[in-house]
């Protein structure tokens, strides 16, 4: 049941529309009650214009926002004296109402109205709550809808069929309760639910109280539709998971959200789910973020019959399309939003990590509308045409509109090791800055938490010694787990020591070749193994140095070692070539900041080499270059990205100095 949360301290002081807000993100705290992205609330109230005339402005939730984290910033104010005339209307396109609306703004600069302003408009009442409550949803998809839902409400309900919202939707709502004066609320076949109050308080515990009574009745059926086991058993997602990746991820990269919550388990383990996930979505939101249906993968054994399952998908969506279509109609992307996989739970895909999370919220949505709906009499969706016009209705995809453009490396999935500082550190957070979702490993936790937590919600951190198979094996695990696969890996992690070749112990020549050259080779090597299966390329960017082309003194365990990453990069170009992955490498010199290499004994063992002290490197090194300038992480970590994006679509096997001008280590 839904509980009430409304507190009478909190909303007493406060007034208006900071009072709107507050409701509206009371009710949609609650998920089973207000979708993400979805619903919309209204009030009434008597404002001053910029004359300092007294008029009845409509606030109404803008379109596009979220109501769980909106302000008054959020919602639209528009004068009601001029909008109520329209009810005198027979018809209007939603162009003309749109136009109309705009028209009618009580204060510039605010969001665009909600698409169901009118339903909020021509309702007689201060404050109007419409949502898309599970248990409601799940009466007005059920086959006896109208009945079914009489038989919980009964004269206290108005009840009205689908049509797509708009103008005339709105009207009928607003006949239907001026014709009933018992009614309570109206129940939306195949929609959701709208309720009333003469205050904030009064609209927010009809709405609660009327969600109540749907919840109460499907309960009271004991029914249980959902009986699969709860608990996955499918164990070897990371060697499916890329596949499946792969496959969404065909034409635009996504990222993919792992639902494995006992709910969502039990569903996706229950045989009938294989028919009824595809009767259609539950309601015009769900429908938006999710598709139609999800994809039901049955077996994640074979990775052709993961391929396979997905083109058949995206040639069913493609005859939908094609069915349906108007002119000017431009397809979305084919690949599922959802893929349920009994054994293992759900698979969202989304453009970013918060994207692909909307439709994995909106599932859990589905799960209980479908088992609330075969309860009370049997599933039943929107029809093909009805979800196309929904889906594809000019006011749907303007809230698409308003999302801000992509970034670059939108979608895709990167595993920078050493990441924690230096050159790793602003590498990660060069290509999040561009849209990429970071793992950071590191040696040193801390340091890559820390990191972590200066990017944001797209990075993670992991503990990880390069040298260590099993380590560097579960950084990509993690990976896999979080995100459903790699694009982007970034060989980062590194020490340097310096010595004359006869003071070089052999422990410290051995660790610097594991350090750098089979940590680079274990890391390399698991993400081979992903983009293998994933199937749409990948990039390898290697971090060397000058020193893996120009001979120093005093430093021959460490450039050797650096010589072997170069070339072992020249060699994977060559058998990642026909896989679509590219390798290359960066070759930075003297990047003193923020280097923990350079925090160590590297520093001073170089000055004693060159016959300087310890802090006269920079300049030093400053001097011995063409351009007379320093180099910094920023700079290696903008050749990073090069390498990283489709900038570099076409190159491979290749190497970029950013050194500013070692004459040693121009690359002949």
């Amino acid at each position: 049941m839904p509980k009430n949360q409304w507190n009478d301290q909190q909303a007493n002081a406060i007034s208006g529309l900071e009072l709107l807000a507050y409701r509206s993100r009371l009710l949609a705290s609650d998920r089973s009650v207000i979708n993400v992205f979805g619903g919309n609330t209204s009030s009434k109230l008597r404002e001053h214009d910029h004359l300092n005339r007294q008029v009845t402005v409509l606030w109404v939730k803008g379109s596009g926002s979220d109501m769980a984290d909106c302000t008054g910033a959020d919602f639209a104010g528009l004068r009601l004296d001029e909008i109520l005339p329209l009810m005198r209307r027979d018809e209007m396109t939603d162009e003309q109402m749109v136009a109309y609306l705009a028209r009618c703004s009580f204060e510039p600069g605010r969001p665009r109205q909600s698409i169901e302003t009118l339903l909020h408009a021509f309702l007689p009442f201060p404050e109007v709550d419409h949502t898309h409550p599970d248990a409601v949803i799940a009466l007005a998809c059920t086959r006896r809808g109208r009945d079914a839902a009489n038989e919980v409400f009964g004269e206290r309900m108005s009840w009205v069929d689908y049509i797509r919202p708009g103008f005339l939707l709105s009207k009928r709502i607003a006949e239907a309760v001026a014709q009933n004066p018992r009614a309570e609320c109206v129940v939306m076949g195949k929609h959701g639910l709208v309720t009333w109050g003469t205050s904030a308080k009064e609209s927010y515990d009809n709405t609660i109280r009327i969600i109540s009574e749907a919840e109460a009745a499907i309960k009271e059926a004991d029914k249980r539709v959902w009986t699969g086991a709860s608990n996955p058993v499918n164990k070897n997602s990371y060697v499916w998971l890329p596949v499946l990746r792969g496959a969404i991820s065909k034409n635009r990269h996504h990222v993919l959200a792992v639902d494995q919550s006992e709910r969502i388990v039990s569903m996706a383990n229950t045989p009938s789910a294989k028919t009824l996930s595809q009767i259609g979505a539950a309601c015009p939101d769900h429908l938006v973020h999710v598709k139609r249906n999800p994809l039901y993968l049955e077996s994640t054994e074979n990775d052709e019959a993961i391929r396979n399952a997905v083109d058949e998908y995206r040639a069913a969506y493609e005859s939908y399309f094609e069915a349906h279509r108007a002119e000017g109609d431009k397809m979305f992307d084919s690949a599922p939003r959802c893929c349920l996989i009994p054994g293992f739970g759900l698979a969202a895909a989304g453009r970013d990590e918060r994207l692909a999370d909307v439709p994995r919220q909106l599932y859990h949505r589905a799960v209980e509308v479908i088992e609330g709906a075969e309860v009370l009499g049997g599933y039943e969706s929107l029809t093909p045409a009805e979800a196309f016009g929904i889906e594809y209705w000019p006011l749907e995809l303007y809230k698409l509109s308003q999302r801000p453009p992509e970034k670059e490396l939108a979608g895709r999935i990167a595993v920078v090791t050493g990441g924690g500082s230096g050159i790793g550190l602003a590498s990660a957070k060069r290509l999040a800055e561009e849209g990429a979702h970071v793992c950071i490993a590191d040696i040193v936790l801390e340091n890559a938490q820390r990191a972590a937590d200066e990017i944001g919600t797209r990075a993670f951190a992991v503990k990880a010694d390069v040298t260590n198979e099993t380590e560097v094996v579960d950084v990509f695990k993690a990976c896999v787990n979080r995100w459903g696969g790699l694009d982007i890996l970034v060989c980062s992690a590194g020490i340097a020591s310096s010595a004359a070749i006869e003071d070089t112990e052999l422990a410290e020549w051995e660790r610097n070749f594991a350090v750098l050259g089979r940590g680079y080779f274990l890391a390399s090597r698991e993400a081979f193994r992903i983009w293998k299966r994933q199937n749409i390329g990948g990039s390898l960017v290697f971090v060397t140095s000058k020193n893996a082309v120009a001979a120093g003194k005093n430093a021959g365990a460490y450039s050797a070692a650096k010589a072997a990453e170069q070339h072992l990069a020249r060699c994977l170009a060559e058998e990642g070539g026909a896989h679509g992955i590219r390798v290359n490498c960066v070759m930075p010199d003297a990047v003193l900041q923020g280097s923990s290499i350079w925090g160590s004994a590297w520093r001073k063992q170089r000055a004693e080499a060159y016959g300087i002290q310890p802090e006269e490197l920079e300049e030093f090194y400053r001097k011995r270059t063409t351009l007379k300038r320093n180099v910094y992480p920023k700079d290696i970590a903008e050749a990073v990205l090069f390498f990283a994006s489709d900038r570099s679509s076409k190159t491979t096997g290749a190497a970029l100095t950013v050194d500013a001008g070692v004459s040693s280590a121009y690359l002949r």
